[in-house]
């Protein structure tokens, strides 16, 4: 809870706002003194992680390739400050409790203070520093932006007295581990039902005939969107379905809505534009994702990642051939389908060779309503786990700000 009562006053930094009273604010430079230490290439590998901070690299998964020349890494020592000055802004900071060496692109300090660095390594990971960074980066390419070390330098670093800080440490240590917890609990939780939810899924199919026909037997009609219609994107127009809107592992299509005005010479929308009951199949990216197009999204159009497929009705079901890719052996059919090195994707061709069960009509939309009757029950304790594990965080993230600035008092 956060306290009124105590004295405050305005720390001066736009992002952070008002601290106590008996709180001092130091410029970066005052406390650390940037290091540049190379030639230790038999020093373990460490890695800076926007959600671990410093931590051994191969502790966690990370796709960053180590350099086969190790002598350019450079040397740290607990309590040292590393920031990725590429991802600063994303909360890629933090206060070494190891030995070893990091990337080259790393900024490293070594500190010339005597405060605590558990309290510092909160504070300069916390939402108000991560914004803080935001303001003193510059953008050199998209989703990249890098830290401007002039102003870095200067940084405003918020000091309680070394009791305080101690204190704000322990308590953060306790309370995000409580929060942490219950997270990790939730995201197996979440982890459980996704197993069980495509255990009922296969489980559905398992006694069908093993006969399967390819999809082209049955495809009235089958094209994917055309290329540039991103320029014209709009506030206002028509639906365009984008692989995002897709779902992993549902049929119901969803997501943040993009819509287009296409002008008067476009005479290509009415090939791609989807009615109810259409099977969509992404074929550049998340390949396995699979929709089938109610009422609502009616008279939207798909983009040029996007396969329509549209279905003889009259011989299949398209609920039941889309639970049916979602089978553990329709997604080995599409990634075995999947081709490309640096880019895998899904020609048509791969789409019309796909092979399903064919049992009769009634069969068909007797297993798609009972998935869709167990897969929403599934589906609802999912969202429910993951809604309580957006809150956590948020939780996470409110506590840390309002020990680190001094509003909730902590003893």
């Amino acid at each position: 809870m956060i306290d009124r009562s105590m004295d405050v006053v305005d720390s001066k930094i736009p992002w952070i706002g008002k601290i106590p009273i008996s709180w001092n604010v130091k410029p970066l430079w005052s406390m650390y003194e940037r290091i540049k230490d190379v030639d230790h290439p038999d020093e373990q590998m460490l890695s800076v992680f926007r959600d671990y901070g410093v931590v051994a690299k191969d502790s966690r998964d990370n796709t960053n390739q180590t350099a086969d020349n190790r002598s350019i890494y450079q040397l740290v020592h607990p309590g040292w400050l590393v920031t990725n000055r590429m991802k600063a802004w994303q909360g890629s900071v933090g206060i070494s409790r190891l030995k070893g060496i990091v990337s080259g692109h790393y900024i490293c300090f070594t500190p010339r203070h005597d405060e605590n660095h558990d309290y510092l390594n909160w504070l300069f990971r916390s939402p108000p520093y991560t914004a803080g960074y935001k303001t003193i980066s510059r953008g050199v390419r998209p989703g990249q932006a890098e830290i401007d070390n002039d102003h870095y330098r200067l940084l405003p670093v918020i000091v309680p007295p070394l009791a305080e800080q101690k204190a704000i440490a322990t308590y953060l240590d306790h309370e995000t581990e409580q929060i942490d917890t219950l997270i990790n609990e939730q995201q197996r939780l979440v982890e459980m039902l996704r197993e069980r939810r495509q255990a009922v899924i296969d489980h559905a199919f398992a006694e069908l005939s093993k006969e399967r026909i390819q999809l082209r037997r049955f495809t009235r009609f089958l094209t994917s969107g055309s290329r540039g219609w991103g320029a014209y994107y709009s506030d206002f127009g028509d639906v365009f379905i984008r692989i995002g809107n897709l779902p992993r592992g549902s049929l119901s299509l969803g997501g943040e809505v993009q819509r287009v005005d296409l002008p008067p010479d476009v005479n290509e929308g009415h090939r791609t534009k989807v009615e109810a009951g259409d099977l969509l199949f992404s074929i550049t990216a998340y390949i396995g994702s699979v929709a089938v197009v109610d009422e609502g999204w009616t008279d939207s159009y798909v983009s040029q990642h996007v396969a329509l497929c549209r279905l003889d009705r009259s011989v299949l079901d398209p609920e039941f051939t889309g639970y049916f890719m979602l089978t553990t052996e329709g997604q080995d059919q599409l990634s075995e389908g999947a081709v490309g090195g640096t880019k895998v994707q899904l020609a048509l061709d791969d789409i019309r060779a796909l092979r399903v069960a064919v049992p009769p009509l009634d069969a068909q939309r007797q297993i798609a309503k009972h998935l869709n009757r167990e897969t929403c029950r599934i589906d609802t304790l999912i969202a429910e786990s993951e809604r309580l594990i957006e809150l956590s965080k948020e939780r996470r993230a409110a506590l840390i700000s309002a020990a680190v600035t001094g509003q909730i008092k902590v003893r």
